[in-house]
């Protein structure tokens, strides 16, 4: 039996807390795509590293000449994350088939069909050998798509079931849902960003201890705190929230200046910080509540299924618990793909899929006009044969 294709996934979300980095074998059978994870890390970027990131999210920091510096440093970053992952796993670079390099996001309009990620893939190409595919959400919207939510084509791969229907819920800075309808083909799929996520919360707990903590560890200082309901409320209002799918939604919506303004505004009302904070991950949970409840009309959700950073985060999970009650809550771990390791999962199976010639966007997801190609191939030196030709449409 030929041995699987080893590919790669890179990414760094939007709480742009370092890049994970997942190597991934692919079978293919006759039932569809085998994938199995086989390493995972995240490599965290530095205090440094992490101020360069943010001065990048909007003006006047983010500056033409930091951005195309970061490119580079970013590029250097990634690369030395798809090192350590496949040291990690026991394999040479020269074993390794593949990258798919999310990158960076450091803008995104959608209203635009505008984006940029960065992370240069001719760097990644160049240190590891292996030809990297990057840049994947342009290709979407250059078609009239909101180049995201990309992950659910593999939401789709990996969890559709033929009589139950799962709603996959990724909670990362930005929060975005995947619905799978039992027994559903991929034109069947539909998803959205419904939320801000962990963004909020971040950079409420960075603001009250003086940047000595990035995130709330285990939800400890949201389960100290009350939940202010005339602040819930407010947040509940907001214009991203009662917008119709397909959306998306970044810094751009929830960043720092929308989250600064909240809290000057509510502790001018006398609202401690750690209410703050209890608040903005009730608002988390209830906004995915809301979007579950009237996106999936007359549907009976058999799973509701969590990843990324937010799932880590008890406090947030047990309000997502009562929300949406009785509907089971499970994490990804429960069908072999750890919480904070799907989404560079996701980006390796895309780019396997793009070098196969097989476009993996899901128009009901992001609004594009028809299914396209994702993606740009960076060569490496290593080479690559899968014995398949590129560039043909969706099979």
């Amino acid at each position: 039996m030929a041995r699987p294709v080893r590919v790669v996934g890179l990414m760094s979300g939007t709480s742009a807390d370092g890049v994970d980095a997942a190597l991934v074998e692919i079978r293919e059978s006759s039932k569809g795509l085998a994938i199995d994870t086989i390493a995972y890390v995240n490599m965290p970027f530095s205090e440094q590293e992490r101020r360069d990131i943010f001065q990048l999210f909007a003006p006047p920091s983010a500056t033409v000449d930091k951005i195309c510096r970061m490119n580079v440093v970013l590029g250097e970053k990634f690369a030395g994350a798809a090192l350590l992952v496949i040291g990690a796993a026991g394999f040479d670079p020269k074993d390794i088939d593949l990258i798919g390099s999310h990158g960076q996001t450091i803008h995104h309009l959608p209203a635009e069909q505008a984006t940029l990620q960065i992370g240069e893939a001719a760097v990644i190409a160049q240190r590891t050998g292996i030809t990297t595919i990057s840049n994947f959400r342009a290709r979407d919207m250059a078609v009239g798509g909101e180049g995201a939510p990309l992950v659910p084509y593999f939401d789709w791969l990996m969890f559709m079931h033929p009589t139950r229907t799962r709603v996959l819920q990724n909670i990362g800075g930005i929060a975005n849902m995947t619905i799978l309808p039992k027994g559903c083909g991929l034109e069947d799929v539909y998803a959205f960003d419904n939320g801000p996520g962990n963004m909020i919360i971040d950079y409420m707990v960075s603001n009250m201890t003086n940047g000595d903590m990035g995130f709330d560890e285990d939800g400890a200082i949201a389960a100290r705190g009350q939940v202010n309901q005339d602040m819930l409320h407010e947040l509940m209002g907001h214009e991203f929230v009662m917008r119709k799918p397909p959306k998306t939604s970044g810094r751009e919506e929830f960043g720092v200046e929308f989250t600064q303004g909240l809290i000057e505004r509510w502790a001018g009302r006398g609202v401690s910080n750690e209410d703050m904070i209890t608040t903005a991950t009730a608002f988390t949970a209830k906004a995915i509540a809301y979007h579950l409840k009237n996106a999936v009309p007359g549907q009976n959700v058999d799973e509701f299924i969590v990843s990324g950073g937010g799932a880590l985060n008890p406090t947030l999970m047990k309000m997502l618990e009562d929300e949406i009650a009785p509907i089971p809550v499970v994490r990804t771990e429960q069908y072999g793909v750890a919480a904070d390791a799907k989404e560079a999962v996701a980006f390796a199976v895309l780019a396997y899929q793009t070098v196969r010639g097989l476009a993996t966007n899901v128009p009901n997801a992001t609004g594009a006009r028809e299914p396209v190609l994702l993606g740009q191939i960076t060569p490496g030196y290593l080479g690559i044969d899968l014995g398949r030709k590129i560039l043909t449409r969706r099979e």
